[in-house]
């Protein structure tokens, strides 16, 4: 109460009516801290607080700065729009990005699934197997990598063997020349020869098997090589399912 002597002596000759308030509770910022004691004239103007025309004063440059306001923003309302519309397409974006990268693994599987089912005989890996969609005749149609050479191949659980056409095996740099067409095979267009020979590599996806026990038929004997059982029965396991050709590598 002694700081405020001062002030009641001042404002007692002027007003002698004066009140001491104390300050319970404040909320956000103010002037003035719980348990303050503030003199209160009875016209309601403040001493040892916040004057009346204090507020006044801050009252106008509330006015002033919400007038200045008001004018930036229909002066450049559009460029405003625009610029909200920018940030909000940055945002988006980032957060879709942000998704993608959550999700990259399940996204790639998804990804090359579809692409097995748009493009037949694609090899994709889905998890740690080698998937094949069936073509749209009903076979599946494989592309392979013999010796490096890229070949396709339709899968034939039928054959004991892996057969190659003359061509792909030209391709896979085998000697033609020196083959021996002593072995006889089941074609769909009856007995056939063919030459008994061993592939260095034939790959399909991420699976490798080395030195694979084939056959090359006979000019004109085959339209197109075949994924038999030589290949089929390296594997740690092979299953068709849902029209889908699953093969795992040892």
């Amino acid at each position: 109460m002694r700081e405020l002597l001062p002030a009641v002596d001042a404002w007692s000759v002027s007003d002698p009516l004066l009140a001491v308030a104390t300050v319970v509770r404040t909320a956000g910022s103010t002037p003035r801290p719980a348990g303050a004691r503030l003199l209160v004239s009875r016209d309601g103007e403040l001493i040892a607080g916040i004057a009346r025309h204090d507020f006044a004063r801050l009252a106008a440059k509330v006015a002033i700065g919400v007038a200045i306001g008001g004018l930036v923003f229909v002066l450049f309302r559009q460029r405003f729009s625009e610029a909200l519309q920018a940030a909000l397409f940055w945002v988006v974006l980032g957060l879709l990005l942000a998704v993608a990268y959550t999700f990259r693994g399940d996204l790639r599987e998804l990804g090359n699934r579809v692409l097995a089912d748009l493009i037949p005989g694609r090899a994709v890996q889905v998890g740690r197997a080698v998937e094949i969609a069936r073509g749209r005749s009903g076979e599946f149609f494989v592309d392979t990598q013999v010796n490096g050479a890229r070949i396709g191949m339709v899968l034939d659980t039928g054959a004991s063997s892996v057969v190659l056409t003359p061509e792909a095996a030209k391709a896979a740099g085998l000697p033609l020349e020196v083959l021996s067409y002593s072995v006889t095979i089941e074609t769909a267009n009856g007995r056939a020869r063919a030459a008994a020979v061993t592939l260095d590599r034939i790959a399909v996806g991420s699976i490798l098997e080395r030195s694979v026990p084939a056959l090359v038929a006979q000019p004109g004997q085959l339209r197109v090589s075949l994924l038999g059982m030589s290949f089929l029965n390296r594997l740690a396991g092979w299953e068709v399912r849902n029209d889908h050709l699953s093969m795992r590598g040892r």
